[in-house]
């Protein structure tokens, strides 16, 4: 499985949709492709159009979104302790702690943001 994060969300789904053709071919490819509450809330939070959320909507349904819960809190808390430079990165730990707990990998745009999480396997 690949969870992604919002920086893939928002360039596939939204402006020039540059990631739309790389996220059509791992859906193609049969890789089944989630996203996590806390990207929800990154993706919601930002100027969006109608079109946009719909499509979102359609694509990745709210409801199937994987909560950050306690296991993941945990996993986070503990991730956080273990970086050299934890601060300013609690959201990004938050998303890579959902992905290790469901046992995915993370898609992202910006893979510097995550070379440091332990036991993260990015897309």
């Amino acid at each position: 499985m690949i969870h992604l994060d919002t920086s893939v969300l928002i360039t596939a789904l939204s402006g020039e949709r540059r990631a739309a053709g790389a996220l059509r071919d791992r859906v193609r490819d049969g890789r089944r492709i989630g996203l996590c509450t806390i990207v929800l809330y990154e993706w919601w939070r930002g100027p969006r159009t109608e079109a946009e959320l719909e499509d979102q909507e359609a694509l990745f349904p709210s409801q199937t979104a994987v909560p950050f819960g306690a296991r993941e809190a945990a996993l986070a808390s503990e991730i956080y302790g273990r970086l050299k430079h934890p601060r300013r990165r609690e959201i990004d730990i938050a998303i890579a702690s959902c992905a290790i707990a469901q046992g995915a990998s993370l898609w992202t745009l910006n893979p510097g943001d995550f070379a440091d999480i332990p036991e993260l396997q990015l897309a």
